[in-house]
């Protein structure tokens, strides 16, 4: 039977729209979407995120989906760039995806705020990478944060930091959103605590700028050093500090895996930096939903053998999504997974809580973990 050119054109559309990357959605399926850096993010981010989320989404459909209907997931690449976000975005919501999953970089975020997306788009999204106090506060009522912030994450590292003795305290800070706003928390909180000096050091994603940075926190002989900045900055300052000399205290944020800052680094550099971790440890043993974790993984993704932080990243935010899909009685919509997901209450995972009662930010645990000589976190 020969397909008129009319409809051939149609489904050759539709397959684009697919981008080859999963099956179109049944009629009956409830899309979920993940928009992010698959390419041009030199760190794999994005696609542990996707792989952590799949882990849970095959292992809800194979016990039935939701009330009988599957989760049809797909992602599409915004190659790290804020006009690739917004493409990418527009591309999304042609599939009419009740929500969409972890989106990368701050610029892009920033991106998604000054375009008003979602007021022009119908969507919850469900966490977001990072966790910049502006993308928070005021935020955004379908905008859902299951992860600590930058703020708490900050805000533990200077109480480790006092804990430590340490008083005298350097920032080297990346000049976007999550830089600029991080130094801000840092002076608040040292305040807060009483008897600390901080000096704040901004630099932008360049090598020879970041080492002239780290040359005059050298020169300051602070106590410890705070390194707040994308992924790439950050592991970049890292190794910039500890090539002029800085042997104090590094602390960075959650967001920089730990085997992107051993690589761009090197295994020395890195070693002793301490590391904020918003999740779990997802290599650990005692807690129910690490085990749940695992199994989905080892389940979807049998040829990987250590987990990290995003894939349990990726885990948790499509789990708090089913979770908030369960409770829904009758259509399944943004509107209506944004009132589920609000009225929940407390969601304990074996101590780690889940609470979107008081306000769109889930989670407040912070915990920090050093790497080791082998580029591994010790807890």
């Amino acid at each position: 039977m020969r397909v008129n050119q009319s409809v051939a054109k149609w489904l050759g559309a539709i397959a684009l729209l697919a981008g080859g990357l999963l099956p179109l959605a049944g009629a009956q399926d409830i899309v979920i979407g993940q928009i992010g850096p698959f390419t041009g993010l030199p760190a794999p981010d994005a696609s542990q995120l996707n792989q952590g989320a799949k882990a849970y989404f095959a292992q809800l459909n194979k016990a039935g989906g939701i009330n009988g209907r599957k989760v049809s997931f797909f992602e599409l690449d915004d190659t790290y760039k804020p006009d690739g976000f917004v493409a990418a975005f527009e591309q999304a919501m042609q599939r009419k995806p009740v929500a969409l999953i972890s989106p990368v970089g701050s610029a892009s975020l920033q991106r998604m705020f000054a375009d008003k997306l979602l007021d022009k788009h119908d969507v919850v999204i469900m966490n977001a990478v990072p966790g910049a106090e502006p993308f928070r506060n005021p935020g955004h009522p379908r905008l859902f944060h299951v992860r600590a912030g930058d703020k708490q994450q900050i805000e533990k590292i200077v109480n480790h930091a006092r804990t430590l003795g340490i008083v005298k305290l350097a920032v080297l800070h990346q000049d976007i959103p999550m830089g600029t706003g991080g130094v801000k928390v840092v002076t608040d909180e040292a305040a807060r605590l009483g008897g600390m000096d901080v000096k704040g050091y901004q630099s932008v994603f360049k090598p020879e700028d970041q080492a002239k940075a780290a040359e005059e926190v050298f020169k300051s002989n602070p106590q410890g050093v705070i390194v707040i900045g994308a992924p790439p900055f950050a592991a970049g300052s890292v190794s910039a500090l500890r090539k002029v000399g800085v042997s104090q205290s590094i602390f960075i944020l959650a967001d920089t895996a730990p085997g992107m800052l051993a690589r761009v680094a090197g295994a020395d550099l890195a070693r002793g930096v301490g590391i904020a971790q918003i999740y779990p440890n997802p290599n650990g043993r005692t807690k129910t939903l690490v085990r749940d974790f695992q199994a989905a993984m080892q389940a979807a993704h049998p040829d990987i053998k250590a987990y990290a932080a995003f894939h349990m990243e990726g885990y948790v935010s499509a789990r708090i999504l089913g979770e908030g899909m369960r409770r829904i009685r009758g259509e399944i919509t943004p509107a209506a997974l944004a009132r589920s997901l609000q009225s929940m209450g407390e969601i304990d995972f074996d101590g780690y809580r889940i609470d979107f009662s008081k306000s769109n930010a889930g989670s407040r645990f912070v915990d920090i973990a050093v790497m080791d000589q082998d580029g591994k976190l010790r807890y």
